[in-house]
């Protein structure tokens, strides 16, 4: 087997850029720790690095065209340093294998989701002289054993993943081919990162997966082999809510957030475990895609408009003030100007705080691809997004307005954007707060009483140290 030497074990530097959702930031702390037991330490800036990867995500086509972008920005890197070696990783390197190497000829490594361990023997194939991929899918790994090397921190806040893949099969999305089906990670080994975590001074977690909600550990192994088990085996199970209490319980003075949600798999359950533990934040990320049933029904999401609101009636009833996000997508295969209307109507029934809204973006080589035509034309697309983000506008406003006058409790995380002279932090709900600084310090609980607000901010005065 190809080993690098001794002496660039311990001289190279690694340089890591992420793209797309928290789970790519998360993977990213997780291939920092793989490459730095052996001997690659991180690079102050891309100038240093020896090694550059770029954690990808494939989600969206402009995501990809942002990356191809990026690498032809970086051949002014390979051009001054001859040996730098570049990888593309992630969601992206599994959808287009070796085709990145064909096509972004500076590419030296590709390796998905599933293949981060293999990252250092990679990287000796390339010392060799040759071209390296590994986009294989796993149907174990989970990288539970491994201790995240964290990137770019504030010290406060941290992502611990506890579940990897996703089995819903929505035709929209790349998901299930790019990081394979659902598997879940020993609860033991999450409980123990929390509890580490809680050493090192940071004051929040947030739970990270696919779909977070689907968490099931039975021994491990993809979800689907759950059925094959006996019921005193299923008994036994661990579920997402289980899980929710346990971590809870382990760390009772960190905050614990979750992301993210299938409605499907959004229970009753879980809910009342968030309504029970105060360190459990009451916000839920519940994507809705679409507000028609046909439309949700040819994405084979697997439930109708009704169902879903049936689902934000559920957790208004238990937590009444709970924060509810969502996404959407503008302009999916065959939907019709009343069927936009349904999805705006749904929006404005269900209030949410804020949404993550897009125009459909077809991928090769999902079910839509296959076998619907991308019929909404670009320029209805758009429009029908903007039509989407006036109404998320409009409730952001007023559901903040309405939180005009309310005492908050808020985790601060960092400086202001818009002055060095105030607080960052969020809320409860997931709300960003800002205020001034006074006597705090970051990683302080705060209470804060709201005094006026934007669309986007909440904006107060702080009146006293919080507790969980």
């Amino acid at each position: 087997m190809t080993t690098l030497t001794e002496e660039a074990k311990h001289t190279r530097k690694l340089h890591i850029e992420s793209y797309g959702c928290a789970m790519n930031f998360a993977d990213s702390e997780i291939i920092a720790s793989i490459m730095g037991e052996h001997g690659f330490s991180q690079a102050e800036n891309e100038i240093e690095a020896d090694v550059i990867f770029l954690n990808t995500c494939a989600i969206r086509d402009n995501a990809e065209q942002r990356i191809r972008e990026r690498l032809r920005q970086l051949r002014s890197n390979k051009s001054k340093k001859s040996d730098l070696i570049i990888g593309v990783l992630g969601c992206m390197a599994e959808r287009l294998k070796d085709k990145l190497l064909e096509e972004e000829k500076l590419v030296d490594v590709v390796a998905g989701p599933d293949s981060y361990r293999e990252l250092p023997k990679l990287v000796a194939e390339v010392d060799d002289g040759t071209k390296a991929i590994n986009v294989l899918l796993s149907r174990e790994e989970t990288y539970g054993d491994l201790n995240p090397v964290r990137l770019n921190t504030n010290g406060v806040t941290a992502f611990i993943s506890i579940m990897r893949g996703c089995d819903n099969m929505c035709t929209f999305c790349v998901v299930p081919f790019t990081r394979g089906r659902e598997r879940s990670r020993d609860p033991v080994s999450i409980i123990n990162e929390a509890k580490e975590l809680q050493k090192e001074g940071y004051k929040e977690i947030t739970l990270l997966g696919q779909n977070v909600d689907s968490y099931l550990w039975f021994g491990g192994g993809p979800k689907k082999e759950f059925k094959k088990l006996t019921p005193e085996q299923q008994e036994s199970s661990v579920d997402f809510a289980d899980l929710l209490e346990k971590v809870a319980l382990a760390v009772p003075n960190m905050r614990i957030r979750y992301s993210t949600s299938h409605p499907r798999d959004i229970t009753e359950k879980v809910v009342h475990t968030m309504a029970k533990y105060k360190n459990v934040c009451n916000y839920i990320h519940l994507p809705a895609q679409s507000g028609n049933s046909r439309v949700l029904d040819i994405m084979s999401r697997n439930y109708s408009r009704e169902w879903y609101m049936s689902k934000i009636e559920m957790i208004r009833n238990i937590i009444p003030d709970c924060g509810i996000s969502c996404d959407i997508i503008a302009g999916f295969c065959t939907e019709t100007e009343e069927e936009h209307q349904d999805t705006l109507t749904l929006m404005e029934w269900s209030k949410f705080d804020f949404s993550y809204m897009y125009t459909y973006s077809e991928r090769p080589g999902t079910p839509a691809a296959k076998k619907f035509e991308d019929d909404v034309p670009e320029e209805v697309k758009k429009r029908r997004l903007q039509e989407i983000i006036a109404v998320q506008h409009k409730m952001s406003h007023q559901k903040n307005q309405d939180r005009v006058g309310m005492v908050c409790e808020v985790l601060i995380e960092g400086n202001s954007k818009k002055s060095d002279q105030d607080w960052m932090g969020r809320n409860d709900t997931n709300n960003v707060v800002v205020f001034p600084k006074g006597n705090y310090q970051i990683g302080d609980l705060i209470k804060v009483k709201i005094t006026r607000s934007t669309t986007t901010t909440l904006i107060g005065e702080a009146i006293g140290i919080a507790s969980l």
